[in-house]
């Protein structure tokens, strides 16, 4: 899914989809973070500023987020997740020129290992917004 501007078409076309509420606020906040900021931040700074929506929205996440990884029930390591709302979704934050296939890969191994469904990966360094949302 891309979504660069709130938009009453698309949003009534992703109405539907897994948790699309919940996606909706994370997106339309972070249509709010970009349009505030611009391009050209760290992740880092475009995550708190995100925290500042979500938290103004009344949802609930972690930052930050450590998780371990385990092969064959042994932990051979541990990631560090952007976000998790609600418990139900796991947003990777980016400020790229745009989405490479390694950024999906990195979110859908988040998704596997947590066992959450849905993901949306977020780029803030393009004009406008991209979102790709990806369940499991």
């Amino acid at each position: 899914m891309k979504l660069a501007t709130e938009n009453t078409e698309a949003t009534e076309k992703y109405k539907n989809y897994l948790e699309s509420s919940l996606t909706e606020k994370i997106i339309q906040s972070a249509i709010e973070v970009h349009k505030v900021l611009g391009v050209g931040f760290l992740e880092n700074v475009y995550e708190s500023a995100l925290l500042k929506e979500l938290s103004q929205k009344n949802l609930k996440y972690e930052s930050q987020k450590l998780i371990e990884i385990f092969y064959k029930g042994e932990k051979v390591g541990e990631h560090r997740i952007d976000l998790i709302v609600e418990g139900k979704v796991i947003v990777e934050l980016k400020s790229v020129k745009s989405f490479e296939d390694i950024h999906r890969a990195q979110l859908i191994s988040y998704l596997n290992a947590t066992k959450i469904r849905l993901g949306l990966l977020i780029n803030f360094g393009k004009s406008k917004i991209d979102v790709d949302r990806i369940i499991i």
